[in-house]
């Protein structure tokens, strides 16, 4: 039987190594435009790579709650991070507070 597969490619099969797993990440795109975060919340993988792009002509961040990353995102460019851990992470913009997003992070 063929192993079923997560939208974009990634494997959702049992009994993977996690090795083999992270080769079936995905990328994730959150668009940054007019002071928001757009989708707000984000269901992602452990090795799930996140891509903001800032279609605004200013600079954000994407920056953890609890100071586990902080995101440099230019005006019209793009910041990333890969995900390396599980849980629900709550991120906002240090130059504009008031932009709120969430990821789930799962296994």
């Amino acid at each position: 039987m063929w192993p079923k597969f997560r939208k974009a490619g990634g494997l959702a099969g049992l009994g993977l190594l996690a090795c083999a797993s992270s080769a079936w990440a995905e990328t994730i795109v959150i668009n940054v435009d007019k002071l928001a975060f757009n989708p707000p919340q984000v269901s992602a993988h452990v090795g799930d790579t996140i891509e903001w792009h800032n279609a605004d002509f200013v600079a954000h961040t994407a920056t953890t709650r609890k100071k586990a990353w902080d995101v440099m995102i230019p005006a019209k460019g793009v910041g990333r991070i890969t995900l390396m851990q599980s849980g629900d992470i709550e991120y906002y913009c240090r130059f504009h507070p008031n932009m709120v997003g969430r990821l789930s992070v799962t296994q």
